[in-house]
């Protein structure tokens, strides 16, 4: 539909323009803002004025420009070509723009996107005269190695196909002609959604199954659940990007969708050039072919934040629609919130807690209420799970960001700074952090890995937070003064946070950790422990325990390939070096009888 003059410009500050003459205009309604046509959002009506947010730098933009009203909300193409495409916050391929603009993004650049000149191969699955429901998989296109994309019937149309082609074709293609009450509709390779609106689905239904992350902290002490929502809070140089990062690159979602929601340029431009290199440990096939890229970095327009988050949502969502596991990482929703308190202060808007918006918990709940395992309207499963970072200024949780998070979010990773300064890495605190889906997750462990998982958890949890307690006497007194089983503990606690809670994300071997892995580790540190009790029982003492060679055994099982193989062999070593040291004790304490 061709633009529509609607209003002139009557007051410009900065990102927030106010266009007189637009009455009959509606809420989220885009708009082409002047002579140069930038792209904008109406966010307020005011009689016939209307608030728009522009998603562009509005330099040089002056008042009695014309506004142009596209009568539609911010909508995004949902089609073949999204999976290993790299998009700014409203969608437009940045490798396109490159070619046409170069390195910097034009001012009122309009693009598609989704490469109108590609050619795919269409396979249906439905025939001539069958009914169709909305949601309903009218046939697909192999988008990637991985990711076998579905073509669905658009929300809202059913009926009886009359036509439906096959080959190849390209997403503008007339694909499907359906016959509906309302007329005949076509249906092409692609469809568009606006971003604000969630996608309907069925039901809901209760997250029991985990998001295997690769990371040990996560997985066997905090595990999020397919479907789940999470919020990785920390303060500057605590981690939170390579933790965002080493989540996307292991997590076993079928699709990742990433977002960089206004932090620094280069911690994207790492994301761009390792991705491509990085192998899929699932699939063995390179990452970016289930991988989703939004950069919205933070020297990019303000007002474009918001909308990379809704963005970065609606295309998880496509693919949850398909029947497929996606997964949204958005780093960080403080940016995001922070653009809304700027926004929000150009419009002269009464603020809340520390100059945030009103509103600013409920947009965070209308972001994370989005995630969840569903049954999709053509019965297939599938889920959207969501990680938020979220950066509080000088790591003060207390902050309204973080707090109206915690309210939304099920998992609370909270990092560590004090960790992060003695490079214990992933730096998340095992004291402060929780998982609220550790029980109906137990199940799926108990089932899938070992009866022992967790149970194993359960005690490896009681003695980190024991050790807790006993640093606070060690402090006083010092560590000489504790009991032998005190002492114990304090060399286990140790051993748990330095040979299986500390993971290298660079290290080939260690980036990622099976769930097998993890618990072989688990159970060789926490049967260290109890076989370890028995001979302190019998006389030995800390001191010697620390110094057995079996301890570097111990310390080498996150770097160990085969350790489902080696496992058995390493408590061997325990048992054989603890029996030795029994046996000594014994002896020299015949000696001293005598």
């Amino acid at each position: 539909m061709a633009n529509v003059t609607k209003g002139r410009i009557s007051k410009i500050a900065g990102p927030v323009v106010v266009a007189s003459g637009m009455k009959g205009s509606k809420m989220y309604d885009v708009v082409r803002v002047g002579k140069e046509e930038l792209l904008g959002e109406i966010i307020q009506l005011r009689h016939d004025k209307a608030i728009i947010q522009v998603y562009e730098d509005t330099t040089g933009v002056r008042p009695k420009e014309p506004v142009y009203s596209t009568q539609k909300p911010l909508t995004i193409e949902l089609g073949p070509g999204l999976i290993a495409n790299i998009y700014d916050g409203i969608a437009r391929p940045l490798a396109d723009i490159s070619k046409q603009s170069g390195d910097f993004i034009a001012r009122g650049i309009a693009l598609p996107a989704l490469d109108r000149k590609k050619v795919w191969e269409f396979n249906p699955i439905v025939k001539k005269g069958q009914k169709v429901e909305q949601g309903q998989v009218l046939g697909t296109v192999k988008e990637s190695e991985i990711i076998e994309h579905r073509i669905l019937v658009p929300v809202g149309v059913r009926g009886e196909i009359t036509n439906i082609k096959s080959g190849k074709m390209t997403v503008m293609d007339t694909a499907v002609t359906i016959k509906t009450k309302k007329g005949s509709k076509t249906v092409n390779l692609y469809q568009e959604w606006p971003v604000r609106m969630p996608r309907p689905f069925q039901k809901k239904l209760v997250p029991i199954t985990p998001l295997v992350t690769g990371q040990r902290v996560f997985d066997t002490f905090f595990p999020v659940a397919k479907g789940g929502t999470a919020a990785i809070p920390g303060p500057f140089g605590s981690g939170k990007t390579v933790t965002q990062h080493s989540l996307a690159k292991w997590s076993d979602a079928d699709v990742i969708v990433y977002v960089g929601c206004g932090e620094r340029g280069n911690e994207m431009t790492e994301v761009l050039s390792d991705f491509p290199k990085l192998i899929d440990p699932k699939s063995g096939k390179p990452l970016m072919e289930r991988t989703v890229l939004i950069a919205n970095t933070s020297n990019m327009p303000v007002a474009a934040r918001e909308a990379s988050v809704y963005t970065g949502v609606t295309i998880a969502e496509y693919f949850r629609d398909m029947g497929y596991d996606s997964a949204l990482m958005a780093d960080s929703t403080s940016r995001w919130a922070e653009a809304m308190r700027e926004i929000g202060a150009r419009l002269e808007e009464m603020p809340g807690e520390e100059g945030y918006p009103a509103y600013l918990a409920s947009r965070l709940a209308q972001f994370y209420e989005r995630a969840g395992p569903v049954v999709t309207l053509n019965e297939k499963q599938g889920s959207v799970s969501i990680i938020g970072a979220v950066s509080p200024p000088g790591g003060d949780f207390s902050e309204p960001v973080t707090q109206n998070t915690l309210r939304m979010t099920k998992v609370f990773w909270a990092l560590d700074a004090p960790l992060a300064y003695r490079r214990h890495f992933p730096a998340i605190n095992w004291l402060t952090s929780y998982s609220l889906y550790t029980d109906e997750l137990q199940k799926y462990f108990a089932k899938e890995v070992s009866k022992e998982y967790p149970v194993l958890r359960r005690e490896a949890m009681a003695l980190l937070q024991k050790e807790a307690e006993l640093q606070e006497i060690v402090q006083l007194v010092g560590p000489d003064a504790l009991p032998e089983e005190e002492k114990l503990v304090l060399f286990t606690s140790k051993s748990l946070k330095e040979d299986f809670l500390q993971q290298n994300a660079y290290h080939d071997v260690d980036a990622f950790c099976s769930l097998e892995k993890q618990y072989l580790m688990l159970k060789t540190i926490m049967g260290y422990y109890e076989r370890a009790k028995e001979a302190i029982d019998r006389g030995v003492r800390v001191g010697k325990i620390s110094s057995l060679k079996v301890n570097e055994t111990v310390a080498r099982m996150k770097e160990n390939k085969d350790i489902d193989k080696n496992s058995k062999d390493i408590l061997a070593e325990i048992e054989k070096e603890l029996s030795k040291m029994e046996k000594e004790s014994t002896m020299s304490m015949g000696v001293a009888k005598e």
